[in-house]
């Protein structure tokens, strides 16, 4: 079963995309995008993936959670 509202996720998703992986580079991170839906970067040697439409997060190096500001208050 898919997301009930799909016409507002695809609108968002790709503006949320390109602003998380924007504000992670320039924290210094290396962003790869894949399938589309999720963004990886590693944090203390551990891949870290983030979902930006959802905003969970989830890694070894991380407390899994969500929300891209309770990530980067982990980051810090």
């Amino acid at each position: 079963m898919g997301r009930l509202d799909q016409k507002r996720q695809s609108e968002l998703e790709p503006i949320r995309m390109a602003s998380t992986a924007r504000k992670l580079e320039e924290m210094g991170f290396n962003v790869t995008s894949i399938g589309g839906t999720r963004l990886e970067f590693n944090y203390k040697n551990q891949r870290v993936r983030f979902y930006p439409y959802s905003g969970w997060f989830s890694g070894k190096s991380v407390e899994d959670g969500r929300g891209f500001k309770n990530l980067l208050k982990q980051l810090i």
